[in-house]
């Protein structure tokens, strides 16, 4: 039996290869990547950090309105997902609504399952960025993101090569950037160390010339 033979599982939905994932992988690996997500933008919320991205406006909106991070998350990435569809195909687009999905109901969920009842900023920033930041990272290895600027990040990087990492830090700095309207410099600083730590998290893991299942 040839080595691809031995890779491949004869149940349909169980099947994998070396250069592809199975149905029960790619489900798998959203679940797992919207957990770690969640559990990260939970830390920060606890430390009242922000962070980049669409998570970042998201926590813009919350701090200034009240509303709710998961609400305002689920629907601030909706008009992302044509520019997913047009660019990245049906799948991408399906899987990243999942995952936005789940995200979602998973941060507002969370804060009832788990208490901080102290979370020092720089360790928030450090563990929350690196919470998010590996859960980004397996949604990308799974061909998902978490919608808005990762969309973005994916497309330039498959289609100019720019770094996926690199690109949503930029973006990011921007978003950072308006954090000023509703926090103190010291949560700024923090913030910005928890979108360096995700960020390079993402630029050092994330290649596609040294990870190309799909």
């Amino acid at each position: 039996m040839s080595a691809a033979a031995k890779e491949k599982s004869p149940i349909g939905f169980w099947a994998s290869s070396s250069d592809k994932h199975s149905i029960i992988e790619d489900m798998q690996g959203i679940v797992a990547g919207s957990m770690l997500a969640a559990l990260g933008v939970v830390m920060l919320q606890a430390a009242h950090l922000l962070i980049g991205g669409t998570a970042g406006i998201s926590f813009l909106v919350r701090y200034a309105s009240g509303w709710s991070f998961g609400t305002v998350f689920f629907l601030i990435n909706l008009p992302f997902y044509w520019v997913a569809y047009k660019r990245l195909g049906a799948v991408f687009t399906v899987k990243t609504f999942a995952a936005v999905a789940l995200t979602s109901v998973l941060t507002e969920i969370l804060p009832g399952l788990i208490g901080f009842d102290h979370v020092e900023p720089i360790t928030a920033a450090l563990f929350g960025g690196l919470l998010i930041g590996c859960g980004m990272l397996v949604l990308f290895r799974h061909r998902a993101s978490l919608g808005g600027f990762g969309i973005l990040a994916l497309y330039l990087q498959d289609r100019l090569g720019w770094r996926a990492g690199f690109v949503q830090l930029g973006l990011d700095c921007l978003v950072l950037i308006l954090s000023f309207l509703v926090a103190g410099p010291f949560v700024i600083a923090c913030s910005i160390l928890a979108a360096v730590t995700l960020n390079l998290t993402l630029a050092i893991n994330h290649r596609t010339d040294r990870y190309i299942v799909r």
